[in-house]
């Protein structure tokens, strides 16, 4: 046959396949090319525009639609998404089609993304929405930042008659380039300008507030821990100062070995506004400025002893989200008997209001002093939760007699806890930095501490920006991260946190909540990786999948799976070797496993976790989450046990908590347990597992 027959036969069969049906045939299915993003193959860089202020060269621009207040989060959403440099490092990719097709039909060889070098990984977790006629799903594999791939739809995939669709009719397969947007360099750039001192000049820091302070009202704040009957924190949880705080003990636990308790405080560029509790935009080619300075509290534990010198090595520990620095006494058991002191501070937003306070009591003495506390009532309910001042919140009003008048959202609603992630690392990354300018406890004019911080480890929310910290800080090398996960919104879709994400839904314009069997109003009909596709997603379902994708797309800068793969997999350029492991927890109900999961995939770090079988425990009925700093929970001492050995050998040795035993995998066995939540999940009520509780 010549090469003009072919192309004469093949232009006919195109030809063909475009003319009307005979009576009584269904016209054949074809993929959609239209010119919105509902409409075409998406994500499609036909939705940016030339932009040279970013670090890709371009920015997104959806169309955004004429929005009245009944529509304001749509609006807003899209304004948001509009400033971003490129489209999700996971994005949700919807394939449009003329009619119903086989889902069964739809394999990675059919559907899929390609990028350079050969990549190429399939669309998974798949779901169709009848109505639409929209297949929906997301890459196999996190992608690389500022990279350009091409979503690839063939005509492999058939119709409910077993018909092969028509792939952009005149080609077997149709095809959406998109480039992916950058993540992690804002945090990188906020590193930078506290290396090179811009970032103390631009708030306003200078001289002693440089270092560590532990005088408060001519009063020093560091205490014999032998003297210490008892520490109690006094919480400002009303916007009103003249109500009384909340006093409640001070668990400790950290007795052994220790010389003193301090309770401290440094200075550090603040970032986020305070009204919302956002940074404010700029483009990517530019670095965040800081509006003010804030003063930030911290603990620190003292070992006994005579110090070694340039003084005691000492670690930091990083809170969990609505926790606060004194879960230090908790988290230390070990550490003050082994020779190395360790510190802590509040989580962006966290503690309560400013007019907290904490008291250490010395039998009949008790000294009060600042708690440093950085919640405000952003919500306007006259209120100050545990972590109110971490993001943004919805805006309430009251009238004269207290009742309810309204319930606003957020104008940056999806941009969620992300600028709280960042500004918590850089207050991390400042105290890296006093720590290295020296911190002299007693006011001696010695060293109390080394001039080096040995290793940084951090439960839950601080296993989360512990890994932002760790992938940026190059001031940091060594760093044990416990149960953490990402990303935000599906920790908090699959956990204990839906309520908020609840809450968030219910006060959107228009609201989302859309019922259905899913717990705390909404279903959102989303599959986990090994679940099968979604045919029938509840109605309301794929407005919330778009919701959720928009907010993880807007989060990325301060999602730990955007970080991740530069710890192993893409190293920046003259970053030091990182010696970091991870802990995570079966069945964890408040970071989810697949959350954590979906962190280790995308940074290649299986290897590195350290699995706790909690159901292999007598504690087998608890959430494990809390595990590190719980005393009621069996892997307490083990796990603290193996974070004291990892820090304290640089990062060389890590043990097997409970050697030959049943409770600790190290590394995990297996990967596919990290896919699945081992509990009912809140959408479903399903637990998928199998019966000998492995995935």
């Amino acid at each position: 046959m010549t090469r003009q027959l072919r192309a004469l036969l093949l232009a006919a069969g195109v030809a063909a396949s475009l003319l009307p049906s005979p009576a009584g045939a269904a016209a054949r299915v074809q993929v959609l090319t239209g010119s919105t993003p509902d409409t075409r193959v998406m994500p499609s860089n036909l939705f940016t525009v030339a932009d040279p202020t970013q670090l890709t060269g371009l920015r997104i621009n959806l169309p955004v639609p004429a929005c009245d207040a009944a529509q304001q989060s749509i609006c807003d959403d899209l304004t948001l998404l509009n400033l971003q440099d490129g489209f999700d490092l996971r994005p949700r990719v919807t394939v449009p089609f003329s009619g119903p097709i086989d889902v069964a039909s739809v394999n990675g060889g059919d559907l899929y993304l390609a990028g350079p070098g050969g990549f190429r990984t399939p669309v998974t977790q798949l779901v169709w929405d009848p109505q639409a006629n929209v297949l929906a799903g997301l890459p196999g594999d996190f992608l690389a930042e500022a990279t350009t791939y091409t979503v690839v739809v063939t005509s492999g995939i058939h119709d409910t008659q077993g018909r092969s669709v028509i792939a952009c009719a005149s080609a077997s397969a149709c095809t959406s380039t998109f480039e992916t947007e950058t993540a992690t360099p804002e945090l990188a750039k906020l590193r930078d300008a506290l290396d090179s001192g811009a970032a103390y000049a631009g708030a306003g820091i200078a001289g002693a507030e440089l270092g560590a302070s532990f005088v408060q009202n001519g009063v020093r704040d560091v205490f014999p821990a032998a003297t210490v009957s008892e520490i109690e924190r006094g919480d400002q949880v009303y916007a009103d100062p003249s109500r009384p705080l909340t006093f409640t003990p001070v668990p400790n636990s950290a007795v052994g070995g220790v010389a003193y308790y301090a309770f401290g405080s440094f200075v550090v560029p603040r970032y986020q506004t305070y009204a919302d509790a956002v940074i404010p935009h700029v483009a990517t080619t530019q670095t965040p400025q800081p509006i003010g300075k804030q003063r930030v509290g911290f603990t620190l534990i003292v070992p006994a002893g005579t110090p070694p010198a340039g003084g005691w090595p000492v670690a930091i520990f990083g809170p969990g989200f609505t926790r606060s620095k004194y879960d230090l006494f908790l988290a230390a058991d070990l550490n003050a008997a082994h020779g190395i002191a360790t510190m802590s501070t509040d989580p962006a937003g966290h503690s309560y209001g400013p007019n907290s306070v904490a008291v250490v009591h010395q039998g009949a003495l008790s000294t009060t002093f600042s708690g440093f506390g950085q919640g405000a009532d952003l919500d306007g309910d006259g209120g100050i939760d545990a972590s109110e001042g971490v993001g943004p919140t919805d805006h309430k009003t009251f009238d004269a007699n207290g009742n309810l008048v309204s319930d606003a959202p957020s104008r940056y609603a999806t941009a969620g806890l992300r600028d709280g992630l960042i500004q918590t690392t850089v207050d991390v990354m400042s105290m890296v930095r006093v720590v290295e300018r020296g911190v002299d406890v007693l006011g001696d004019g010695s060293v109390t501490l080394a001039r080096h911080v040995l290793g940084y480890y951090g439960q839950s929310f601080g296993g989360i920006y512990g890994t932002m910290l760790m992938a940026t800080d190059t001031h940091l090398t060594v760093g044990v991260l416990n149960v953490g996960g990402g990303p935000i919104i599906e920790i908090a879709r699959l956990s204990g946190f839906r309520d908020l994400l609840a809450a968030t839904l219910r006060v959107s314009r228009p609201t989302l909540l859309n019922g259905g069997p899913g717990l705390n109003g909404f279903t959102e009909s989303m599959p986990l990786r090994l679940d099968p596709p979604v045919t029938d997603p509840y109605p309301g379902a794929t407005t919330i999948q778009r919701y959720f994708d928009h907010g993880t797309w807007q989060e990325r800068a301060g999602d730990p799976v955007a970080f991740a793969p530069l710890l192993r997999l893409r190293p920046p350029a003259g970053a030091p070797v990182k010696h970091v492991i991870w802990q995570s927890a079966f069945g964890d109900h408040t970071v989810p496993n697949p959350t954590a999961g979906e962190m280790y995939r995308a940074g290649r770090l299986f290897g590195l976790v350290s699995y706790y079988r909690n159901d292999k425990t007598a504690t087998f009925m608890s959430d494990p989450h809390g595990f590190l700093l719980d005393p009621r929970l069996a892997g307490r001492d083990q796990g603290q046990l193996q974070v004291l050995t990892f820090l304290a050998s640089g990062g060389a040795t890590v043990i097997d908590p409970d050697g030959p035993g049943p409770v600790w995998e190290v590394p995990v066995a297996n990967q596919r347990n990290l896919d699945c939540t081992h509990y009912p999940e809140p959408q479903t009520g399903i637990a998928y597992t199998f019966s000998s509780g492995e995935c």
